[in-house]
């Protein structure tokens, strides 16, 4: 690794320290992020499972969900391993090339799953605002359309913030990261260059993204509790507004560890970094294992299908 003036060039190497401050609580804090990750790729594996092998679920809010089963274990897989390896076996070392691959493939699985909880506001919206025209509009075509347009989305905005490091950043001031995964805004604060345009792009993306999706969200459920209030009887309210609480509690906690963690990386000088480093873990393990949760208490197809399944094993 070559020095310059106290910088180094193109370091080939990053150490994650981990949980800035709490460095010695690291061991028993990987317990309960150990036990989160089980169950987010059991739970969300075990929803895969279903929605395949049962076809009556292979209608839109199902297939969407397993979407969202899929991008959550691919997501926590890409921080839980390396984070362990750091609190357990004292493996903070990753390559230059390695940490950018994890960084890209973290974002890129975030702003997927946004997407899809996009598509899954916009399929409860023309479900109950429209529901004569849900299976037109919904087709088999458009599933697949809106899974890889929000997968192609994700990964072609996030590639820039890659090659503009990759490319433009080749001093740093050092190479610890005060980080348990390698995060943007994290890797670009190292440098000892101008970062003006990576910290653009990267809010760019963020609102490119997140924001765009949010605004559409909240306009599909302010149409939504307008359409569902204007029901003259009282079951058919609840039952209209029982088909979006999963969806709600899924998309809520998201969106706001979400841009919690976006904004205090920019101007949260004031928070201590092992508080912005525990939330920043939380919203990347969180949803993972919290989806499978809601959607197999909340759903009740799949929490029936779970039962026949569990059942027919014990019998």
């Amino acid at each position: 690794m070559l020095t310059f003036n106290g910088s180094f060039f193109m370091p080939s190497v990053f150490t994650l320290i981990g949980i800035p401050g709490l460095e010695s609580m690291q061991c028993w804090i990987g317990i309960p992020f150990c036990a989160m990750y089980i169950v987010a790729v059991a739970g969300n594996s075990l929803i895969l499972f279903i929605i395949k092998n049962e076809n009556s679920l292979h209608i839109p809010m199902y297939i969407f969900l397993a979407m969202l089963a899929a991008t959550d274990m691919a997501l926590s897989t890409c921080i839980l391993p390396k984070m362990l390896c750091i609190f357990w076996f004292h493996w903070p070392e990753i390559s230059f090339d390695a940490c950018l691959l994890q960084m890209w493939l973290i974002h890129s699985f975030q702003a997927t799953e946004s997407g899809i909880l996009l598509a899954m506001a916009l399929d409860r919206y023309v479900a109950i605002c429209n529901p004569l025209r849900h299976a037109t509009v919904f087709s088999r075509q458009l599933l697949t359309h809106l899974g890889v347009g929000a997968t192609l989305r994700a990964a072609i905005l996030v590639l820039p913030t890659l090659l503009l490091i990759k490319c433009r950043l080749k001093l740093y001031r050092t190479t610890v990261i005060s980080h348990a995964y390698c995060e943007h805004m994290a890797i670009v604060k190292l440098a000892a260059e101008d970062i003006r345009v990576n910290k653009i792009y990267g809010l760019f993306v963020a609102f490119a993204i997140l924001g765009f999706d949010i605004i559409f969200i909240t306009m599909s459920y302010v149409r939504i509790f307008v359409t569902v209030f204007q029901l003259p009887q009282k079951e058919a309210r609840v039952k209209a507004f029982n088909t979006c609480i999963a969806h709600i509690c899924v998309f809520l906690p998201f969106y706001l560890l979400a841009f919690f963690s976006f904004f205090t990386h920019r101007f949260g000088s004031h928070i201590p970094p092992y508080v912005h480093i525990l939330l920043s873990n939380l919203y990347l393990l969180v949803p993972p294992f919290l989806n499978p949760i809601v959607y197999g208490v909340k759903t009740k197809e799949i929490r029936r299908h779970v039962w026949k399944m569990f059942s027919s094993q014990n019998s």
